[in-house]
């Protein structure tokens, strides 16, 4: 596959289960947190997914915060499709879609911090997003020990 053999577009709800199969390969291999079908679907709208020959191969999501602060979240792409700048475009994507909601502010929790910093992004303390604390780690299984990296980059 060349680079640009794949398209970005919003997720649709027929995506949700290969949005699920590409976050659970991640989750298996301790990356990311599974995402179930059922938080999938409710957030299939804030989902975006890169499509290869009408397969699905790649996503990610926002989650907002307040008006000027989100998070981008669960990107993903099937291995035998990395480095292809794939991810790249996915974060564009959800970018261009902050910028418009007039978000200013974004961050990341990661455990690649090398393919966040080339996007543009910084290492900052967890502690700097407390609306993340209280909203979803503290029902995160790693709250005591996590071992992600908190990236943020002005929009």
């Amino acid at each position: 596959m060349q680079e640009r053999e794949f398209s970005v577009r919003n997720a649709r709800l027929a995506d949700a289960s290969a949005i699920s199969a590409i976050t659970a390969e991640y989750a298996r291999q301790g990356i990311m947190l599974e995402r179930s079908s059922e938080n999938i679907v409710e957030n299939i709208r804030n989902f975006f997914v890169a499509e290869h020959s009408g397969e699905v191969i790649g996503c990610c999501a926002i989650a907002f915060y307040t008006g000027k602060l989100a998070e981008i979240r669960s990107l993903a792409v099937f291995n035998r499709f990395k480095m292809k700048g794939i991810g790249r475009i996915l974060v564009e994507k959800a970018e261009a879609v902050l910028r418009e909601e007039g978000v200013t502010e974004v961050f990341v929790l990661t455990l690649n911090p090398v393919f966040f910093r080339r996007v543009g992004y910084s290492e900052i303390r967890k502690e700097y997003f407390p609306q993340k604390i209280w909203r979803d780690c503290t029902h995160c299984p790693k709250l005591m020990a996590c071992d992600e990296i908190a990236m943020v980059k002005k929009l």
